[in-house]
Order: structure tokens, then C-alpha cells, then sequence
């Protein structure tokens, strides 16, 4: 039994006594606890015990991450050698970012037993890039850079400003040690291994349709991108302008798959831009209600039975937006045991299961029929072409065809 903290103990104590467990909480949702002030007053206010119970949070498994922030900050005091040291950086799908989370700092109490100090900063994906790429455009050598980087989207990993100049001089390779991909991804159809070996796919979000057929007015519930190209559902659709990774995922690879034409006309058929929870609740509203919204899978689950609400996976296939993966090689041995961690069967399990997120794991059921395809941008666009002049031409397209 530890002597670090008690149920009784006020948050305020416990942060005082251990600052490296502030961060624990306010990954958890104590933002309040943040500000020096609030936590002087608020903490001191709030036992532990209750403050979990008033949130729901399972006291056992709040203290393990606790503990895992205690002790992990004693031992990595004892750490001096670079090269036992592991820098990672990258976003978390929103729907998974707590149960990873959770599993992150349980592993970084473990790495730390091992003599490996991992400072790992995962934030939601709501967050963006801004706080990564502004960094990686600065670098002048990869010396400069983390360890390890994760994230959803195109336009950071093959844009040379970015990662594209270190991935090139191979200073970044592909760090998932698994000599097979899931055959949901590699088959007759779609093939995600990355052809050079510098880029590595832990699991992709795909975009579907959410109908609501209260709105179609007659018109036939779309089944596939082409059909949503169809002048019929003019200013009747959302889509996630917002969400740039699957946003930019939808428009290069309706230009790749179907030309300049359909890229226009989703601008054309575009009614407004809702987040997916709005989308859900959108029947409810009382104007502009879209008939059809683009949105990640994982949110078609939120929908009411008995709702007016369809969800459609494309009979052409859901586009998707890997979730890309990049380590340093200089590293070795010690980076490769993260990066394990972040592509191995647990981390992958989470994602697939509980986000939706598909997994390119070999061993991961994805817990999807055979019959569903996904629409892939493809390898062989990504590396011949200028993504960022790709996007921007996209975006011309789209932009023109709203104002018309």
C-alpha cells in the first residue's frame, strides 16, 4: 500500500506534494486546477474520493495513473542518458483520446522501471497541428525533432517544409515492426503499406454518410460519393470543413478518384458545416437542417433508435484518413520499444474498437463485413504529386463552386 495520498486528501494537497500528478488531472478533466488560483481555493475545497465520485471516474484506475505519474517522476530523476530517452509527440482521436491516454501513462511508469524515460505530449486531435509543425518547419536537422511522431492527415508528413526532407534523407523511417497489415487493408482492392517503407499506418478514420430522410424530400438516399456529386442534393449536404485531416482526405481523393468535377460539386451541394455531435442531433432543428452529413464513423453510433437518422458506408467505399506514424532511426532499440507500444494489438484494439477507427494490425478483428470497401487516396498520388499544391487547388474548386 502506497503513503503517497489518501481518498481524504484534497486535490490541492496531492498537487502541492506532487506536482508532476497535475497534468493527470487535468487531462481528466480538472481543468479548473490548471490555474494556480482556482487550484489554491477550488483544490483546497475537493477530497479526491469525492471529486472522482462527482465526475464518475473509477477511483482505482484514476490512482494507478496517479501513482504512474509519482513514481515514473522519481525514477526518470535518475535518467541521464540521452539515448534512454524518448520524446513523442501527436495527436489522439477524440473518441479514444481517455482509455489511450490511460494506457500511456501506465506504460510510462513501465518504461520507466526500465530504464527509459518516455515524455510523451498526445493531445486531442481537436487541438490541430499548429503546435507541431510550427517546430518541425523550424528544425534545421532532425537532431532538432522528437522521437516519434503520430498524427491523422496528409499534408504534415509529405510536405517538404515539414517531414518529407527528413523522411527523404532517412533520418525517419517507418517505426511499426509488424511484417504484415491487416488484410482489410492489404488485398486485391487496397494495398496501405507504404511502397518506400518511410511512413508507417497505425489505423485509418473513415468517412460515411449520415441521412436524415426526413429531409430528402423524395429524393433516393445517396449510396455512393459519385452520388452525392448529383445536382439533386444541391445545398443539402454538411460536410466537416472544420476536421482539415478528413476534410482534405475527402477532397483529394474525390479529385484523384472522380476529377476536378466532383470536387466542385460537393462545393455546390454544401449546405454547412456541423460537427458530427451536431449532425446527430441536427432533426431536432428547427432551419437548415442537411440531409446529409459527411462525418468519422465512429459518430453514427450516437444516433437514437428509432431516429429519422440512416447511416450509409458507400458502396465505393468510405474515403479515409490514415492516422500516419514516423520514428526517428537513429534511435534503435529504445525508440523501437515505443514505438511498440503505440502500434502493438492493446493500442490497436482501442482504437478499432471502442473508436471505430480501423486497425492495421494483423492480428485486430476491425469487426467489419467483408462487403465494406474503403476509398484510398493511393501511394502512388501521395508520392508523385504536391500535396499542398494539391489541397490548395482542392480548396479553389470547392470555394468557387459554394459562390455560385
Amino acid at each position: 500500500m502506497h503513503t503517497y495520498f489518501y481518498p481524504a486528501d484534497s486535490l490541492f494537497t496531492i498537487t502541492e506534494n506532487y506536482p508532476e500528478t497535475l497534468d493527470v488531472f487535468v487531462r481528466q478533466g480538472f481543468a479548473q486546477l490548471a490555474d494556480a488560483e482556482k487550484r489554491a481555493s477550488f483544490g483546497k475545497a475537493l477530497r479526491l474520493d469525492i471529486a472522482l465520485s462527482m465526475r464518475q471516474i473509477d477511483y482505482d484506475a484514476f490512482e494507478k495513473l496517479l501513482l504512474a505519474a509519482i513514481e515514473g517522476h522519481a525514477n526518470n530523476k535518475q535518467i541521464t542518458d540521452s539515448s534512454r530517452l524518448i520524446r513523442v509527440k501527436g495527436l489522439l482521436p477524440c473518441p479514444v483520446r481517455i482509455p489511450l491516454q490511460e494506457k500511456l501513462e501506465l506504460f510510462i511508469e513501465s518504461c520507466a522501471v526500465e530504464g527509459i524515460q518516455l515524455d510523451a505530449q498526445m493531445k486531442a486531435a481537436s487541438m490541430g497541428l499548429d503546435w507541431i509543425s510550427s517546430e518541425v518547419e523550424a528544425a534545421t536537422t532532425a537532431d532538432e525533432l522528437d522521437d516519434i511522431y503520430m498524427s491523422a492527415g496528409f499534408d504534415m508528413f509529405f510536405e517538404e517544409r515539414f517531414f518529407k526532407r527528413f523522411t527523404r534523407d532517412g533520418s525517419f523511417v517507418n517505426p511499426i515492426s509488424w511484417d504484415r497489415i491487416n488484410p482489410l487493408f492489404h488485398n486485391d482492392k487496397i494495398d496501405l503499406r507504404d511502397p518506400e517503407g518511410k511512413h508507417g499506418i497505425v489505423a485509418v478514420v473513415p468517412a460515411v454518410f449520415l441521412v436524415n430522410t426526413d429531409m430528402l424530400d423524395g429524393r433516393p438516399i445517396p449510396d455512393s460519393w459519385l452520388s452525392l456529386c448529383d445536382p439533386m442534393y444541391e445545398r443539402s449536404i454538411s460536410l466537416p470543413v472544420s476536421d482539415f485531416d478528413l476534410f482534405n482526405a475527402i477532397l483529394l481523393t474525390m479529385k484523384q478518384r472522380y476529377g476536378d468535377s466532383s470536387v466542385a460539386a460537393l462545393g455546390r451541394n454544401m449546405l454547412k458545416s456541423l460537427h458530427p455531435a451536431q449532425m446527430v442531433r441536427s432533426e431536432r432543428q428547427k432551419t437548415e437542417k442537411p440531409a446529409i452529413t459527411i462525418m468519422p464513423n465512429f459518430f453514427t453510433q450516437m444516433v437514437r433508435e428509432g431516429s429519422r437518422m440512416k447511416a450509409v458506408w458507400p458502396n465505393d467505399g468510405a474515403i479515409i484518413s490514415p492516422v500516419f506514424m514516423i520514428g526517428k532511426k537513429a534511435k534503435g532499440a529504445t525508440m523501437q520499444a515505443v514505438a511498440d507500444f503505440f502500434a502493438g494489438k492493446e493500442v490497436a484494439e482501442i482504437l478499432s474498437h471502442q473508436g471505430l477507427f480501423p486497425s492495421l494490425h494483423p492480428e485486430v478483428d476491425n469487426r467489419l463485413p467483408n462487403t465494406r470497401q474503403f476509398m484510398w487516396l493511393g501511394w502512388d498520388y501521395i508520392l508523385n504529386h504536391n500535396l499542398n499544391q494539391e489541397f490548395d487547388a482542392c480548396q479553389k474548386l470547392f470555394d468557387e463552386a459554394q459562390l455560385r
